[in-house]
């Protein structure tokens, strides 16, 4: 999937931004909306953010590492109360200004360190980049309680890195997961745990079909690599992608894993 992945170099800026919002340049550390090169990774993370929205209807929520900002803009549209939290000051910036809603407010912090009431806390595509994961999510469990819900999302490390790989070749992470060990690792600090994955569906399904059929031969023979990815990769949608509970084996072949931790 190297070209829907899209490039990562800084000149790639988040387009048509609202006046007076300053726009964020990828740097590799985190998806960002308004980049068409990105779209893929923005629609992957999207469907989750989609996935929550519904289960937190009414709740206090924290979106922790809420980056750009989008995600915890989603979720105030059904949560009672959303805040997001970011410790980069560019990022806090751009999300404090662009998205404005009554239930909403951007904290500058670090996820282990922010507390606030909490019903259930999100934290997606960051315990790979965390240095101390169990404290975190102890940190987190304390935030809410045995009643709360806790939502965590990572890359599964089968798909990301290449074949046989230990890991991927992303500067930013510090360990990335297999389901088990992602399971076991949220085990030590909830009694309850649910792992979903995410998987491709609808366009990105055929695509990967069509890549087993060798449609990467195709486009390359016929110099269309470029045009035709310049027309696929802004046309994802968050539809292309679903959000199961596989058994075991259909786990390794998930694209990234979300756990609902509970108790």
């Amino acid at each position: 999937m190297s070209e829907l992945a899209g490039p990562s170099e800084p000149r790639y800026v988040q387009r048509n931004q609202p006046s007076g919002v300053p726009p964020l340049a990828l740097t590799g550390e985190r998806t960002l909306p308004d980049v068409p090169a990105e779209n893929y990774w923005f629609r992957r993370h999207l469907v989750v953010y989609e996935w929550i929205a519904q289960r937190v209807a009414s709740q206090r929520v924290i979106d922790m590492a809420c980056g750009e900002g989008y995600g915890a803009d989603l979720l105030a549209t059904t949560a009672a109360s959303v805040i997001g939290v970011d410790a980069n000051p560019e990022t806090h910036e751009h999300a404090r200004l662009r998205y404005r809603r009554a239930n909403l407010s951007f904290e500058r912090d670090l996820i282990s360190t922010f507390t606030a009431p909490a019903d259930a806390v999100v934290c997606l595509q960051t315990i790979e980049h965390v240095e101390d994961p169990d404290g975190v999510l102890a940190h987190f469990r304390s935030l809410v309680g045995a009643g709360g819900s806790v939502y965590i999302s990572t890359p599964n490390l089968l798909t990301l890195a290449g074949e046989g790989a230990e890991r991927s070749d992303n500067p930013w992470h510090v360990h990335e997961y297999r389901a088990e060990e992602f399971r076991e690792l949220c085990a030590r600090h909830f009694e309850s745990v649910q792992l979903l994955g995410v998987f491709h569906a609808r366009k990105l399904r055929a695509h990967a079909l069509a890549i087993k059929l060798g449609w990467d031969s195709v486009h390359r023979r016929l110099g269309i690599t470029e045009r035709f990815y310049d027309r696929l990769t802004p046309a994802i949608t968050s539809s292309d992608f679903a959000l199961r509970t596989p058994d075991a084996q259909g786990l390794q072949r998930a694209l990234d894993f979300l756990a609902v931790c509970r108790g």
